[in-house]
């Protein structure tokens, strides 16, 4: 299972190692905007940038390319993420996926409800989608500050409930946070996006035609009132997972190309002859065929969008003025983050654990998922994205972002130490070697 394994090992040391410089752009805006600076650094995000021609252009305040523009390729990479794990991942058995599946059905709906029957009277109901969100960054980094005792199944199961939760709040953002539709442009768009997937069914995908079509369709989205958002995720599902050549085409051609390479005579001081550099392109266009679309894609953007944009997303959103009273609406929204994730999760997994319908991953018992149901309640880049979505009263808008960090805040602590206590007997958890390409070959022969 090592080719599972390894790729999810990378994965989570990613996200973990994005999950710091998250956290260092949180306290960053936060102490900024509780400072003699807080109204500069208001005032700059509402700055505006136009991009575009003179006739046909973009002018939009600062935050909202942030939260419009930077963000769709966030989602993008979500949307990617989703197909991966669909395909090939946690989510493509059904065995596999019915805990986390369960887990995160659970977590999204207690925390709604609970969300209704504390704040049903109040203003700011219309936020009830923020409890729902879970941010797989921060968790994850919440993870690794616990050592190698973290079993990898509990790993597994945060990330796959994580992104089943990321269905459902793009499913809840597109449905209920979108604005009036011009269903003309949306017809448009989703022709589009029809077309890019038969290119890409049929082994046409062209990353230059893809990348022309993706800022058409964003465009069109932002224009029709569906949140530009929606058109990263769907963009990524037309992206293909097919290659055009095999592994062991790849090994054959590459290695007449890399003989190529040996057998020239000619030996120039810093420069290839001309059979090297034609050793060299073959090289570089069997990798480019070999390496599916999706993973090339996802590969490249995932760095930036757990070091870049993440961190700017939070830097930008998360300076909120602690220093006034704290509503309603942020001890409804911190107590339904908390406490209506941990019984969601939690209920729903002993409920498909007594039905018989799922097990719970190898060397993980239910304290342990009791604390990861904490961790669920930070839901803090999500959170925070749909709270800009449903509030325009700029009290609402503080009011949450303060019930988010609070409630983001509360769950990391509980469930860090919840997680502690339970793993205290557990075995440190080892990194397999790397697999002997020398023996595999030998035994597989």
């Amino acid at each position: 299972m090592d080719y599972i394994r390894k790729p999810f090992e990378q994965f989570f040391k990613l996200e973990i190692a994005g999950s710091i410089l998250l956290m260092i752009a949180t306290v960053a805006a936060l102490i900024i905007a509780n400072s003699p600076l807080g109204d500069y650094y208001q005032v700059f995000w509402q700055q505006k940038l136009k991009i575009g021609l003179i006739n046909f252009n973009l002018n939009e305040t600062l935050i909202h390319w942030i939260n419009d523009g930077l963000m769709a390729i966030f989602f993008f990479v979500i949307g990617l993420e989703i197909k991966r794990e669909i395909l090939v991942g946690e989510l493509n058995d059904i065995k596999k996926a019915t805990l986390p599946v369960f887990g995160a059905v659970g977590g999204m709906l207690i925390p709604v409800a609970m969300f209704f029957a504390l704040h049903s009277t109040s203003a700011g109901i219309e936020g009830w989608g923020i409890p729902m969100a879970t941010d797989i960054a921060f968790t994850l980094g919440i993870l690794q500050l616990l050592g190698k005792r973290v079993p990898l199944g509990l790993k597994v199961f945060l990330t796959a409930f994580a992104i089943v939760d990321d269905i459902g709040a793009v499913l809840v953002i597109a449905v209920f946070y979108s604005g009036t539709i011009q269903w003309n442009l949306l017809i448009i768009a989703l022709a589009i996006l029809v077309a890019l997937f038969v290119m890409g069914y049929y082994k046409m995908y062209s990353r230059y035609i893809f990348t022309i079509a993706a800022i058409v369709v964003w465009i069109l989205f932002l224009k029709s009132g569906i949140h530009p958002t929606i058109a990263g995720i769907l963009l990524a599902f037309t992206v293909p997972v097919k290659r055009k050549i095999d592994t062991f085409k790849f090994y054959s051609k590459s290695r007449i190309a890399i003989e190529q390479m040996k057998c020239a005579e000619d030996h120039i001081p810093d420069f290839l002859t001309k059979p090297q550099r034609g050793a060299i392109y073959t090289l570089e266009s069997l990798t480019h065929k070999t390496i599916s679309p999706l993973q090339h894609m996802e590969h490249k953007l995932h760095g930036w969008v757990i070091y870049v944009i993440m961190p700017l997303f939070a830097f930008a959103n998360a300076g909120v003025d602690l220093r006034g009273e704290i509503i309603d609406l942020s001890w409804d929204l911190a107590a339904s983050m908390v406490f209506g994730k941990f019984i969601g999760i939690t209920l729903f997994a002993l409920l498909a654990v007594k039905l018989k319908l799922a097990n719970l991953p190898e060397s993980v018992n239910w304290n342990q998922l009791i604390g990861v149901s904490f961790l669920g309640g930070l839901g803090f880049t999500m959170a925070l994205f749909i709270s800009g979505l449903a509030y325009t009263d700029a009290a609402l808008i503080d009011g949450s972002k303060t019930g988010i960090i609070i409630g983001s805040l509360a769950a990391s602590i509980i469930g860090y130490v919840i997680l502690k206590i339970s793993l205290r007997n557990m075995p440190e958890q080892t990194d397999d070697d790397d697999i002997d390409c020398e023996e595999y070959i030998k035994q597989n022969s």
